[in-house]
């Protein structure tokens, strides 16, 4: 066997191995790749309590509850079908009822999800009241801005 054909096979079988390990990690992280979970997704999956996941959706209106010790307590939607979402922390300033969240964590037996982490989702036409007033002062703002610059959280209550 010459040294070009013993190249060949061992570069082959290389790229081979490598495909396997890939194929492999592909197939484990399948239900990971997913950026978040619906309710309706959680409800079909039939996902086991105890098992770390991220669910998003919409806060449902009027289910936001607020206790002691900034534990908090509301509704995940995704119209069709919702979560209820236990959380303690300091909530982001984007969040509020009626808007995008992703929240991290675990269904517990009663179904209950408790999140350890809460993400507040926007679209791409949100802007910063900051930048808002700096667009202002400029000279660069454009009336239809006003629609999309940002609310304080509790939508200005």
């Amino acid at each position: 066997m010459t040294r070009k054909r013993r190249r060949l096979i061992l570069i082959g079988g290389a790229l081979g191995v490598l495909a396997t390990a890939v194929g492999l990690m592909l197939n484990a992280f399948h239900d990971s790749i997913v950026f978040f979970n619906s309710p309706s997704d959680v409800a079909e999956k039939h996902i086991a309590p105890g098992t770390r996941m991220r669910l998003g959706g919409l806060v449902k209106a009027g289910s936001l509850v607020r206790g002691d010790d900034l534990k908090v307590r509301f509704d995940v939607t995704d119209g069709s079908r919702e979560i209820a979402v236990a959380y303690q922390g300091g909530l982001p300033d984007l969040f509020r009822e009626g808007q995008g969240v992703v929240a991290e964590g675990a269904l517990d037996g009663s179904g209950l999800f408790t999140a350890d982490t809460i993400l507040a989702k926007h679209d791409e036409t949100y802007m910063p009241k900051e930048v808002a007033d700096a667009l202002k002062k400029s000279g660069h703002w454009k009336d239809d801005y006003t629609q999309h610059a940002a609310m304080p959280v509790g939508g200005g209550k």
